[in-house]
């Protein structure tokens, strides 16, 4: 189905942003997030009062999104949303909403998996970054993720790599709760590297087989080493923030970029994409965009915006589904745990 004008809103709710956002095919009019404060309080997302926030949230975003666009109910084509993965009381606020405006518009709905979205996010019209073409390996990593996909087409996508345990969001934020830093600390673990020596402690690399990731080992061990320096100067964390926090950094870095040489090798696909929260990390997209003359490679690094969870990218997939016509019905329900 090809359209000169295709109108869609789209909602995205699967953890602790209310999002929305309005495109006219493949070009973002606006991209509205309302972030919640409240989880700072408690350092780290509660879910039933994420899923609270949502139902106080999704109406004025919804609406400020549309007006932002300059865009009525009337003229919307369809409505995209996330299915999952994500919490489940956050996500069946966002997918109750959409059903219900859908129905009420009478106008076809969308079911949109937030790691595509997160993948397919290079494929937003937006001057001044370059898409990739098909075929590409793609990096997603977030606090929930972590993931290597070679990616053959839009809706042809294959995770070769992945977590066993831990993802490296996960691997940030609790380091930055070891350093008595205040929640989320992963963009302030970033904010100090850039002041530190990445060399001046060195931490040990997990062995997994293949492409694979294990961060639990290496939040023990960063976990052991603050605690045993700390026994011997109360003030070491202090003394050594930034140090500490460009040493931890630079084997995030190390490791993943280890796995994505081996991906390349064993595929030959030299073309490089990264999405999800942690791909908003200046160590991790200076080395990559380091990676194209020292390896050859050409990468592609989202937008700012488009990094952390937001509607747009919910919205390039929706338009593409319904280039395609892939649509459900109002039988679909939210999934916490969702097949890539």
């Amino acid at each position: 189905m090809q359209q000169n004008e295709v109108f869609i809103l789209a909602i995205e709710s699967s953890c602790d942003d209310t999002a929305a956002a309005v495109l006219k095919n493949d070009r973002v009019l606006s991209n509205i997030v309302a972030r919640q404060n409240i989880h700072e309080e408690y350092g780290g997302v509660v879910p039933e009062l994420a899923s609270r926030a949502h139902q106080q949230n999704i109406v004025p975003v919804i609406d400020v999104a549309l007006k932002k666009a300059g865009v009525s109910r009337e003229q919307l084509s369809a409505i995209a949303f996330t299915q999952g993965p994500g919490l489940m009381g956050s996500l069946l606020v966002g997918t109750s909403f959409a059903k219900s405006l859908s129905m009420a518009l009478n106008i076809p709905l969308i079911a949109v998996n937030h790691m595509h979205a997160h993948i397919l996010a290079h494929f937003i019209d937006e001057e001044g970054y370059d898409k990739p073409t098909f075929p590409f390996l793609a990096l997603t990593i977030s606090g929930g993720h972590t993931q290597i996909v070679k990616v053959n087409d839009f809706f042809d996508m294959k995770i070769i790599g992945e977590t066993t345990d831990d993802a490296v969001g996960e691997a940030f934020d609790k380091t930055a709760k070891i350093l008595n830093l205040p929640y989320p600390g992963g963009p302030l673990i970033d904010k100090f590297a850039k002041e530190g020596n990445p060399k001046k402690y060195s931490f040990t690399k997990p062995k997994v087989d293949g492409l694979n990731f294990s961060f639990s080992g290496l939040k023990t061990q960063i976990l052991y080493f603050i605690q045993k320096n700390t026994a011997e100067n109360s003030n070491f964390i202090e003394e050594n923030k930034a140090d500490i926090c460009a040493s931890v950094q630079q084997i995030i870095i190390d490791i993943l970029m280890d796995k994505l040489k081996l991906a390349v090798a064993e595929t030959g696909i030299t073309q490089i994409a990264i999405g999800g929260g942690v791909s908003a990390n200046s160590g991790i997209r200076t080395t990559l965009k380091n990676a194209e003359g020292k390896y050859g490679w050409k990468t592609f690094i989202p937008k700012f915006e488009y990094t952390t969870d937001n509607a747009a990218m919910i919205g390039i997939v929706g338009y593409q589904k319904y280039l395609h016509d892939k649509f459900v019905d109002q039988s679909t329900v939210s999934k916490a745990r969702i097949e890539f």
